[in-house]
């Protein structure tokens, strides 16, 4: 891959994984109920799974989705009924306490787990296997899942420091009642891309 390649690949991967959408939601309200350190698993479950989605789809899955294409359409629809799922769960999110309280975060494997049915997951990897790895060859799709894999981290870590930052403001229970549903309400709107892509 030619460094202007690389380059488009490396915006690309950024762009896609800074900008807001399910993942994204779900950390910064993550942040802002149980704070950075207990969100770190949800963070590298995001990373990692993420990262091997490219690749497993990179390298088989992706013919499967060609000649079968109502495949993928139901694999879009379970992924959305499984994120309004996920936001009437963080629209009714309890307010958080000093022992660690009932609520939990999302665990590695859960966010792992959960890049199979988010339907952002699934517009990025095939967009950028499409655009990156049009021979579908093992090198290029590795190399972009490893160019993913190195941006996707630091790009998810900041919405959590911004959920973690807001938990401040959010020292009352009517306060983050607001936020939890605010969040539930922007983690269903990144799904209108997906539903009714331009």
């Amino acid at each position: 891959m030619d460094a202007t390649l690389l380059s488009g690949l490396a915006l690309f991967a950024f762009v896609s994984s800074i900008t807001p959408g399910p993942n994204n939601m779900m950390l910064m309200a993550s942040g802002a109920n149980f704070g950075f350190r207990r969100t770190i698993p949800h963070m590298l479950g995001i990373g990692i799974g993420f990262t091997l989605m490219i690749v497993l789809v990179g390298l088989g899955l992706m013919q499967v989705f060609d000649a079968l294409p109502v495949l993928h359409t139901a694999l879009t629809w379970v992924g959305v009924a499984y994120l309004v799922w996920l936001a009437w769960k963080i629209a009714h999110a309890d307010m958080p306490s000093t022992d660690g309280g009932k609520g939990t975060p999302m665990t590695f494997l859960q966010a792992a787990l959960f890049q199979w049915v988010n339907p952002k997951a699934w517009q990025m990897g095939l967009t950028a296997i499409t655009l990156y790895a049009p021979d579908r060859s093992w090198q290029a799709i590795v190399l972009v899942a490893v160019m993913f894999g190195l941006i996707n981290f630091p790009s998810v870590s900041t919405w959590t420091v911004l959920g973690q930052q807001l938990r401040r403001i959010l020292s009352s229970q009517r306060r983050l009642q607001v936020f939890n549903w605010s969040m539930a309400v922007l983690l269903l709107a990144s799904l209108v891309p997906v539903l009714w892509p331009a």
